[in-house]
């Protein structure tokens, strides 16, 4: 665990713990998206009761909704899909479901409510759904340094890897079992002639 600093400002607090989730990760993101971040992570802080939240009906209800509130929903599936995969993934596994799914909600959540926002905002919402997995990456690499246990499986995190070449989760495989995968991504964890991609 790092050694604690203590800053001015609870948003100074939350922006150091950022930069160095980013240079643990080895992701560093623009400016805007790292702003975003901490004032998600400030707003979370607040509202622990979002873990009870039903993303599935969240996104129906959103994309049912008027257009500014169909926006203001999207945007709140795609948060809680990002603080789900990178903090609480362990969630997937109680919901019976993998962690890649937020992944994929999250990123379709934040790409619409780029389509729906009419203002400069629209280009940050659209790097949300881009960079998803590298923030999710942060985050995940935010609790390894507050100490926290692992947040995957073994089996979590072959599948997070496989699908999304999440880099904590390709960490995880090698911690756990020195094995060296070969490919990263959607659909790239297996060789061209089907066979195991760990070596």
């Amino acid at each position: 665990m790092s050694e604690l600093v203590v800053h001015p400002t609870s948003t100074a607090q939350w922006h150091a713990l950022v930069s160095e989730a980013e240079s643990a990760s080895g992701c560093i993101l623009k400016e805007e998206l790292e702003s975003y971040l901490v004032f998600l992570l400030m707003r979370f802080a607040n509202q622990p009761h979002m873990l009870a939240r039903v993303l599935a009906m969240d996104y129906l209800e959103g994309v049912s909704a008027s257009e500014r509130n169909r926006r203001e929903k999207l945007k709140e599936v795609g948060d809680h899909c990002l603080l789900f995969s990178g903090l609480f993934p362990q969630q997937a596994e109680r919901r019976m479901v993998k962690v890649s799914y937020f992944v994929e909600l999250g990123r379709v959540a934040y790409s619409q409510t780029a389509e729906l926002t009419p203002t400069q905002m629209a280009s940050v919402y659209a790097d949300l759904a881009r960079e998803f997995v590298s923030l999710m990456d942060i985050l995940q690499a935010m609790r390894a340094l507050q100490g926290s246990q692992a947040s995957l499986s073994p089996l979590q995190a072959f599948e997070l890897w496989r699908e999304t070449g999440c880099r904590s989760a390709y960490q995880v495989i090698q911690d756990l079992t020195d094995a060296q995968p070969l490919h990263a991504g959607p659909g790239g964890g297996q060789h061209e002639d089907g066979g195991s991609n760990l070596h």
